[in-house]
């Protein structure tokens, strides 16, 4: 691990990891029915201080994904193969995730599949594809600016929660008491 890697064009850079993400995710969102992409993009019933937080923690976010998509992959290390497994694990999760929202009616809350067991399966499975690529590359600044984004992102979450409570009323409520915001932690 390092600092900061070289930064350079290549096709052995970090993008690939989170390129193939991309693409699936793009696809997947083409085949969903608009009414369920609507509810997945959703920004509205946020407080004004939820969207000022989402919007300040894009630029580490942009800034790590940056540092992906120009930094090498250290194939061949350790590191690789440890942030290889994370985004594994992380890409298994939100496929998993998107399917239980995409079979969810866009009328009714997400609370099947991995949504039994946390409330934001798709943030922390994204979360785990973003710090498996910067392990991946082997950048502690990427860590870091993930980090700093992460913390920002949580009002997000907050957001989309209120949002959902707002919408869906006491079968949301009941949700929000049985199921984690983040599996066992919160």
């Amino acid at each position: 691990m390092e600092w900061l890697p070289e930064l350079k064009l290549g096709w052995s850079n970090g993008w690939l990891l989170l390129g193939a993400f991309y693409i699936i995710f793009g696809i997947l969102m083409l085949l969903t029915p608009k009414d369920i992409v609507a509810k997945l993009f959703s920004v509205s019933g946020w407080s004004r201080q939820q969207v000022i937080f989402s919007v300040i923690g894009k630029p580490f976010s942009l800034a790590c994904l940056g540092i992906i998509i120009f930094s090498p992959l250290k194939i061949g290390q350790n590191v690789f193969i440890s942030g290889s497994v994370v985004f594994l694990i992380g890409f298994t999760g939100m496929m998993i995730a998107l399917s239980n929202f995409r079979s969810t009616p866009s009328d009714q809350p997400v609370t099947q599949g991995l949504y039994r067991i946390s409330r934001n399966p798709q943030w922390i499975s994204l979360a785990a594809m973003f710090l498996g690529s910067c392990i991946a590359i082997g950048s502690w600044l990427a860590i870091l600016l993930l980090l700093i984004a992460v913390v920002f992102y949580h009002f997000r979450i907050l957001g989309e929660e209120r949002a959902c409570l707002n919408r869906f009323g006491e079968p949301y409520q009941s949700y929000l008491k049985r199921v984690p915001r983040y599996f066992m932690f919160f």
